[in-house]
């Protein structure tokens, strides 16, 4: 590392900026936006970029990117920007002020965190051998998801990252803790819309109909034994029909019945294989029941696959800054992310920020209206994206 690096106390400049971390976070979880909407939360982050001498663009509608150095090698940190479509109910001073509108899943947290890291790397930019760039996603919670768009825009190019490294937190584990996974971190996550149409007729005269209702549940049972006798044992995989509606009464059997649901795996070969054998023999079982089948399966996010190198050199920064104790092995989950698609590219490291705090045996999960994560771990999460740069560029 660079002499003039090596004697910086990096979690003490983070702790310099806490009042400002507070002041951006709260502004941004009280001015939450939706997907591809996050017009001011985008102002803002230039506005902000600019107080710190920072010069950044857009990068589609509402993405911000931003860069500080120059030359190769070149890293590349990202924060997700959009809220979601939740109605708080955590009693905060700062809650939401828009109605039915939630920074339930952390991304005011991460970026503010990106923010910050932003605010520091630029003191220290004269000492830095290469170029940090920062992007400033929108459009995580909802497909085809902001990371792709914004890769289609040019974002990883003009530099092109060697690596690129994003944090999520963490309501499972204690604050400030960082869980890391080398290869499969998240699943890939497709959407399933199915409606079964047959014939409606009098209950009591079922024969001259044809049930949907019955098509239905064949289809959803069809599904549980597609993951027991269509899959390898050793491969993880999630076919889960979350809604269905169809029926008005309890005398007529109704003409239509609708399905949605989503799908999760992390094996690619089998997810294309499944996705041909679920529209195919769906359509086939309706047939038996004199009932017919319209079927949209929507591809989402590929899975989150850590790589080997990248996720080494970011746990080694870990360990380095935080000792062996706050570093921790994560179980991946069949959660979905459209970091992603940064990983199909360039070579990605995603991890785990723990936001839970003391003497809470548990909190609120990702996605629940009364989560409240512990402010402090930001420290931790700034203090790990700045120390990583700096041992790449230092």
């Amino acid at each position: 590392m660079n002499n003039n690096l090596k004697n910086i106390d990096i979690k003490e400049l983070i702790r310099n900026s806490y009042d400002d971390m507070l002041s951006i976070r709260r502004h941004i979880h009280s001015n939450p936006e939706l997907s591809y909407k996050e017009h001011q939360t985008a102002d803002f982050v230039m506005n902000k970029l600019d107080e710190y001498g920072i010069e950044s663009r857009k990068c589609t509608d509402t993405g911000v990117v931003a860069h500080i150095g120059s030359g190769k090698p070149c890293i590349a940190l990202r924060a997700e920007m959009d809220a979601l479509p939740i109605e708080e109910d955590t009693g905060l001073e700062f809650s939401s002020k828009n109605k039915g509108v939630m920074h339930a899943c952390g991304h005011d947290m991460h970026t503010t965190m990106l923010l910050i890291v932003a605010k520091t790397l630029k003191g220290m930019e004269s000492d830095l051998k290469g170029t940090v760039k920062l992007i400033f996603q929108p459009g995580e919670e909802k497909t085809p998801g902001g990371a792709s768009i914004m890769i289609k825009e040019g974002v990883l190019e003009n530099p092109k990252p060697d690596m690129i490294f994003g944090q999520h937190i963490y309501p499972e584990a204690k604050t400030g803790t960082l869980s890391f996974n080398s290869g499969p971190v998240m699943g890939a996550a497709d959407e399933i819309y199915i409606k079964v149409i047959g014939k409606s007729t009098h209950a009591a005269q079922p024969h001259l109909g044809s049930d949907p209702i019955t098509a239905a549940t064949k289809l959803i049972s069809y599904y549980s034994d597609i993951l027991v006798k269509q899959k390898d044992p050793i491969d993880s995989g999630v076919i889960n029909i979350t809604s269905i509606h169809g029926g008005t009464t309890t005398n007529i059997v109704p003409d239509v019945v609708q399905m949605q649901g989503t799908m999760r795996s992390f094996n690619p070969e089998w997810r294309n294989e499944i996705h041909s054998i679920i529209v195919e023999k769906s359509k086939q079982l309706c047939e038996i029941y004199n009932c017919r089948c319209e079927f949209d399966l929507v591809k989402g996010y590929p899975p989150v696959i850590n790589d080997v190198r990248a996720t080494e050199l970011a746990k080694k920064t870990a360990i380095s800054q935080f000792g062996d104790e706050m570093v921790l092995d994560f179980t991946p989950k069949m959660w979905a992310e459209d970091f992603s698609f940064y990983g199909e590219v360039i070579p990605s490291c995603f991890w785990f920020l723990g936001v839970k705090k003391e003497g809470l045996e548990s909190m609120p999960a990702l996605h629940n209206s009364k989560i409240n994560p512990d402010e402090k771990a930001m420290i931790n999460g700034s203090s790990m994206m700045v120390s990583l740069v700096l041992d790449y560029l230092g």
